[in-house]
This record gives structure tokens, sequence and C-alpha cells, in this order.
């Protein structure tokens, strides 16, 4: 026995990889959109952190008891504060620290008092993109009085280094995280998902080797979400496939059984039709009442052996499309029955179909088409059945409209139903269902629109290839 299984696709291909890589990369992504203000915040701080450091520098220094400056001390003190200059504005004083005579000239001013969301991210990445130093002011109110601004003259390059440092505690965290719930999510959405599919594709591929072996069919899980429902829909549809493929086999099989009993068939049919022949010369009266019967009944045996084996034989018919003219088409076929049949029943055709209407198509299958349907509007009992014909967006719709008894309601629910659609006693249904078969062969059509007691109306539609 064939492995069931289906080919599995590489691992770098396969839907696993492409949720695994896919979740690493929306967690990845989800941690630079928290990282980006989450560093501009971080650049803040550190500023705002040396502000408060040069304050409370200037608070030492004025704690001296004496109150003489100290050079010493302002540079041990700036250099605990990593700035080359610190002034204290208040309502009443200015503090001014300085390392040396000559401070650096200043390249940013960062005004920590102003500035907006975007603006300090905007600065955080203006930071990171520099690679030489910059000399910044920073300008800010004192954390421990508020009505006192602080000035700082400060490298930006110990920043930089702090921002690179904690970003790349960012990255390794997201790392980290992302990994573990890739890993998560792979291992949930392989359970809930890669592994039905796996079996659902499975299924399939044993159904397509096998597909009248039951013990293959898909077992559906009691699962109430999507995988559930397309495992029960599958099993639904295996089961349905497979009956419809038995009985086309029985089709086929007797369609081969009838193929190989018809030649003696039909002889024994043409002994019986001489017999009549010899019958139909003796001059009795009981034997001409009951000759005609009796011809019927062997005529019936005729047309059902006939039937029978063509719809047998015809799979799909063998189309040879040719230009023509369909009026003269549907004249044609209803010039066979102008005349009244044995039992008497006639019907008028009248074709409404203009001359210019022209069909590419195979004449000798619609040939066919016509015939049946003319035949069992006379066999239905309807005189008169009007044919007309126009072109609609492509499409010619050709209606066929009688004046019979219509069909009943049975009759309606298996119309296009072989052995089953026949609206007569000892009819074989199979007359519509030619023609349906023959229309479809050609990209068409037929319905039946409308039926009652007025009659019956059948509609047409066949590709215009016209031009």
């Amino acid at each position: 026995m064939a492995d069931d299984r289906a080919a599995l696709p590489p691992f770098i291909t396969s839907l696993s990889a492409r949720l695994l890589i896919l979740t690493v990369l929306f967690v990845m992504l989800a941690e630079f959109l928290i990282w980006t203000p989450s560093i501009s915040r971080f650049r803040k701080s550190y500023l705002e952190e040396h502000v408060l450091r040069a304050h409370l520098a200037t608070l030492a220094l004025e704690a001296m008891p004496d109150k003489a400056p100290d050079s010493q001390l302002e540079e041990v003190l700036l250099e605990q504060t990593e700035a080359y200059g610190i002034v204290l504005k208040g309502p009443e004083r200015r503090t001014l620290m300085l390392a040396n005579d000559m401070p650096p000239n200043v390249d940013v001013v960062v005004d920590l008092r102003r500035g907006g969301f975007v603006g300090w991210i905007s600065d955080a990445f203006s930071t990171l993109s520099q690679d030489e130093n910059r000399v910044l002011r920073i300008i800010g109110m004192s954390p421990k009085r508020a009505d006192v601004t602080v000035e700082v003259l400060m490298d930006e390059t110990p920043m930089r280094e702090a921002m690179y440092a904690f970003s790349a505690r960012i990255l390794q965290l997201s790392i980290v995280i992302s990994l573990f719930t890739a890993g998560l999510v792979y291992l949930s959405l392989r359970w809930l998902m890669v592994r039905p599919i796996q079996r659902i594709t499975s299924s399939i591929t044993a159904f397509r080797r096998a597909p009248q072996d039951a013990t293959r069919e898909l077992r559906a899980s009691n699962r109430s979400d999507e995988i559930g429902m397309t495992e029960r829909e599958l099993a639904k549809m295996q089961g349905e496939l497979r009956q419809a493929l038995g009985q086309k086999e029985r089709l086929a099989t007797l369609g081969a059984a009838v193929a190989k009993i018809n030649h003696d068939l039909r002889n024994s049919l043409a002994t019986a039709v001489l017999a009549f022949d010899r019958l139909a010369t003796i001059d009795d009266p009981e034997v001409k009442s009951v000759l005609p019967r009796l011809y019927n009944a062997v005529d019936r045996a005729v047309q059902l052996c006939s039937q029978t084996l063509d719809y047998a034989g015809d799979a799909a018919p063998t189309l040879k499309p040719s230009p023509f003219h369909l009026q003269e088409l549907v004249s044609e076929a209803a010039a066979a029955y102008r005349e009244p049949d044995e039992s008497g029943n006639a019907i008028i055709v009248k074709n409404g179909i203009d001359f210019s209407v022209d069909l590419e198509a195979d004449r000798a299958q619609l040939y066919r088409v016509f015939s049946n349907l003319i035949s069992n509007a006379r066999e239905a009992g309807a005189t008169v059945l009007d044919v007309v014909a126009s072109k609609n967006a492509g499409e010619l719709i050709i209606d066929l409209t009688d004046n019979g008894p219509g069909f009943s309601e049975k009759a309606r629910t298996k119309l296009f139903e072989p052995f089953a659609g026949s609206a007569r006693e000892g009819g074989t249904g199979l007359g519509l269902v030619i023609v349906r078969d023959v229309l479809r062969a050609h990209g068409g059509d037929v319905e039946l629109v409308d039926t009652g007691a007025g009659g019956s109306h059948f509609r047409i539609s066949l590709p215009d290839r016209s031009g």
C-alpha cells in the first residue's frame, strides 16, 4: 500500500517556518516601537539627572563655611557632574562654576523646559546618529526649587554611550522575549493548525489514490472552529463523491452489459418486424386489430434500446464546429415531425428565428438537440411550438414554447435525471439529458423556464461566437 502521507515541503518553506519567522519579526517590530519612546525618555532622564547633580554641586559649594571661592573644590565638583561649567540662576543670585577660564564652544542647546513627544524622539535619534563629540548646553528647572534655572555645559559622548548600552540591553531582552514567544506560538499553531492541515492533506492524497476505499475516509474531529468545519465538510464530500463514483461505475457496467446484448436484441427485434410485415398481409380483422398495438410495443423497445445505447456510449461528444444559419437547422429538424406519428400526434413548429442569426457549433449535435425537444413536445401532446432567438451580452438565447399540458411536479424535480425524467409512460427520460450534455459540451445549457397547463417554456443559452 502506498504511503498516504503527502510529501511535506522543506522546513524552511513550510508553514511552520513561516509562522516562526513572522512571529519573531512581529515581536521585534513591537519591541522597536516600544524602544523608540524608551530611548527618548532615557535621554531626557539622563539630562535631567545631570541638571539635578549640577544643582547639588552648587549647593555643596554654597555650604562652605567661609563661602570663599575654592577653585580646587569647583574642579572636583565639576568632574563629578561630568560638566565643563554650571550656571545657577535664581531670583536673587547667579552662581557660576567653571573648570577653566575658557569653556569650549557650545554645539547644541537643549532646553528641557520645552519640547514635545516627537521632538524628544527626533533629538534621541540625532544623538545616536552622531560619530563625533558635541558640547551640549543643557537648560532646565531645578528639581529642588522651581524658581531656579540650571545651565550645564557637558559632552554628548558619555550620554550617547549610555544610550547605546541601554539599547543593547533592550535588544538582548527583545531577542529573548521574541524567541520565547515565537516558540510558544510555533508550538501552539503547529498543534492547532499545521498538524490538522497535514491530516487533511494526507486524507485528500489518499482519496485521490483510492477514492472508493472507505477505510481511508477522514475521521473528523469534534472541534467547533474552522478546522473542524473543514474536516467535517471534507469527510462529507468524500462520502458523496465515493457514492457518486460507485453509481457511475454501476452505470458503466450497465452500459457495457447493454452494449453486449445489443446485437442479439436488434436481431430479435428485426425478426419481429419481419413477422409483423407478414402478419400485415393476412386479411383477418382480429389480426389487424391486434397488430398495431404489437407493432407499437416493438417500436418502443427499439427506441428504448437505441436511446440507452446512445446515452451509454456518449461520454463527451466530440465537437466538429462549423458556421451555419440557425434558422435552417431548426427548419430541418422540424421537417421530420410534420407528419403525424403512429398515435396521430402532429406538431407545427413556428420558426421565428431571423435568417441573419449565425452560429458556430457542431451542426449534427445541435440537430439532435432540437430534434429531441420537438419530439418531446409532440409526444407530450403539444400541437404548436414557437422558436425564437436573441443575442444578449455575448450569449445566444433560444426560447422554445409549446402549448402542451406541461410537466407534473414529480417530472419537474427529475427532469434532467436519466431514466427518471420522462413525462410520458414508457419513456426513457434520456432525451433532455442528451440535450443538456450536448449543450454543456458547447459551453451552454438548457433550463425549464416555466411549465403549466398552458404549455412549457425551455430556454437554451449558447456562447455567441459568430464574431
